[in-house]
């Protein structure tokens, strides 16, 4: 029996699946993220990674024909010729950007995705005046950089994670506005998502009892692994991401790019995946409640009833989409003493924020939209789901995989890349 693994990397933590030829899952497991003062980011992730593998069942890991892995996207990090990190790796949703935005406004096409405080191009502008990128050989994603401790190449990257750079996902190549940077030898070679790449390294296969035949493919980004596993195929049908953060994903028969609004596509064979991904979301609920009070108090509220409470729940200044303000402060006042009456207010300020994106896009001319998966954690709130169905108006429901992980484990088991 052969099996494929898929690992996704979010943002509290990694989970693995691994599924057979039929995409039925054999085995699962969530691996948290443990920072001590003495690791890095980088470190944790790697510790992560070879802990699941190490989890995985002996006889199970002999099977595996093929692996991918998807990280959050413009999460990236800077390493020098041998794959060491030259500094801590920057995170998604990190705003830092926001200081070299005029500069890349000056240089990229109008309204392009990479003008923006968090993308991938800002961070590296960012390390830029740092005046770190002397030391640097290569500037990677997360994903690109965990498939690298497996198969041992460096510079690689597939061009899902390579959008927020700047590549130019129509013509499947670097724009010249791009090569023309003096840090552009930096930049990795771009892959489709999910090309069988190379086979494990012999230390990995020993390491982990792994077969030396075992491909490691390029990865992906984690909504968009999500929109892999929920089942949806069709133009306008699309997935809500609903993890620590909000993210939106349209199947779309048109290109829809607008960084004012913080939207860009993704390409999905001949269609575009076309959204934008919210600051708002699960974190901002885990901030205030337990899982278990969550879930108690979800089912105290009346779905059918709108709550009056206005809000934008964020944890920090900035969002990126529906709207794209770096300096777009919180809106969590008035609370309510009840916590019912406020998690209500959540709960319907991000739903309201949800309709509105979708709103955005189809506005901008994407396919209408049809249907509603959801994906992440919060997919198993049905209140929640209500809530969202109002504000929608299509049907809302459940992926048929609710796991990030499932979907890079169709990428890695499929012969022909996205």
């Amino acid at each position: 029996m052969s099996l494929y693994l898929g690992i996704d990397f979010g943002t509290s933590g990694a989970r693995a699946i691994i599924i057979d030829e039929a995409e039925i899952i054999q085995w699962q497991k969530n691996e948290l993220f443990l920072l001590t003062k003495v690791k890095s980011l980088a470190q944790m992730w790697q510790d992560a990674l070879f802990a699941l593998l190490v989890a995985i069942p002996l006889e199970m890991r002999k099977k595996i024909q093929a692996i991918a892995i998807n990280g959050t996207s413009a999460t990236v990090i800077l390493c020098d010729k041998f794959g060491h990190p030259i500094d801590e790796p920057i995170l998604y949703n990190d705003a830092r950007g926001k200081v070299v935005k005029d500069e890349i406004k000056s240089i990229a096409p109008f309204n392009h995705t990479v003008i923006s405080a968090t993308s991938s191009l800002s961070k590296l502008f960012w390390w830029q005046k740092q005046n770190l990128l002397s030391q640097a050989s290569y500037f990677l994603h997360q994903a690109d950089w965990l498939a690298f401790l497996l198969h041992g190449k460096l510079g690689i990257s597939d061009y899902h994670n390579a959008l927020k750079l700047g590549y130019d996902v129509e013509t499947l190549s670097y724009p010249d506005w791009l090569k023309e940077l003096s840090c552009f030898s930096l930049l990795p070679e771009i892959f489709s998502p999910g090309y069988p790449l190379d086979t494990i390294t012999h230390n990995i296969a020993h390491q982990f009892s792994l077969p030396s035949s075992c491909v490691v493919c390029t990865g992906t980004t984690d909504s968009i692994a999500a929109f892999l596993a929920s089942g949806a195929k069709y133009p306008g049908e699309a997935v809500t991401s609903l993890g620590s953060t909000l993210v939106l994903k349209l199947l779309s028969q048109t290109r829809i790019e607008n960084a004012k609004f913080g939207i860009y596509s993704h390409r999905l064979g001949n269609l575009w995946l076309t959204g934008g991904a919210s600051n708002t979301g699960g974190a901002v609920l885990q901030h205030f409640f337990t899982n278990t009070e969550l879930e108690t108090h979800s089912q105290k509220i009346d779905a059918t009833q709108e709550s009056p409470l206005e809000y934008y729940p964020l944890l920090s200044l900035g969002d990126r989409f529906p709207i794209n303000d770096p300096s777009l402060p919180p809106k969590l006042e008035p609370r309510p003493k009840n916590p019912v009456e406020f998690l209500h207010g959540l709960l319907e300020s991000m739903a309201r924020l949800e309709a509105l994106g979708y709103q955005k896009l189809q506005e901008l001319g994407a396919t209408h939209l049809t249907k509603v998966y959801t994906a992440g954690g919060g997919a198993k709130n049905k209140t929640w789901c209500k809530i969202r169905q109002r504000h929608l108006q299509v049907p809302v429901f459940s992926s048929l995989q609710t796991e990030a992980a499932y979907g890079t484990a169709i990428l890695a088991k499929g012969s022909d890349p996205i």
